[in-house]
């Protein structure tokens, strides 16, 4: 082994140790850019997201199609007649983005998968206090569910929990974890979280 290759593997187990690379990692991945979720209408999911969530709309693009080709299918993987109408990309407070689709397709299905779905799926939203969450959600009409709840014992004991639903069925949940969580003594790896944001 050469004095190149050498150094090379030593830089490579370094870095790894540091957590900044890794053999089993897409090269060159840095975090969560944004979660894609398809809406039934663009002006109520920006308006719920704007003025009842408190994001702010950074920009919308669109539509795009390919009605002689496969491109839709190709890039996508939906029907090659697809037609996404519009794209909205929102910014909520400390934490990534949330890009809100509008499509239109031959073999779309209306379907709102509960969390126990297999592809279910809903959005955690950071709150400095879950019970003052769910008064505001409550004084603006939206679904909420049981809760706050908090989480005693275990891992995420620290943690406070509500679950609530956007009008068209989309889950959210707001939590809270102001003096963190059990499982973080000790631990190799701590989640990411917007409560302390970086600069």
């Amino acid at each position: 082994m050469n004095y190149a290759t050498r150094g090379a593997t030593f830089a490579a187990i370094l870095l790894g140790s540091v957590g900044t690379a890794s053999a089993d990692s897409i090269p060159g991945m840095r975090g969560h850019d944004h979660t894609g979720i398809t809406v039934p209408d663009m002006k109520q999911a920006v308006d719920f997201f704007t003025e009842v969530v408190g994001c702010k709309k950074a920009m919308s693009f669109g539509p795009f199609a390919d009605d002689k080709g496969t491109f839709m299918q190709d890039l996508l993987g939906v029907d090659p007649k697809a037609v996404i109408e519009e794209i909205t990309m929102v910014r909520c407070g400390y934490g990534s983005n949330i890009e809100l689709f509008k499509y239109t397709a031959p073999d779309q299905k209306d379907l709102t998968p509960k969390n126990s779905d297999i592809g279910g799926f809903h959005i955690a939203l950071y709150v400095d206090d879950v019970a003052a969450a769910k008064a505001y959600l409550d004084g603006k009409g939206v679904k909420t569910r049981m809760g706050p709840l908090p989480v005693k014992e275990g891992p995420a004991a620290g943690q406070t929990i509500l679950y609530f639903q956007a009008p068209w069925g989309l889950q959210l949940e707001a939590i809270g974890y102001p003096d963190g969580m059990a499982y973080e003594k000790g631990a190799e790896t701590v989640l990411w979280s917007p409560k302390t944001p970086e600069k």
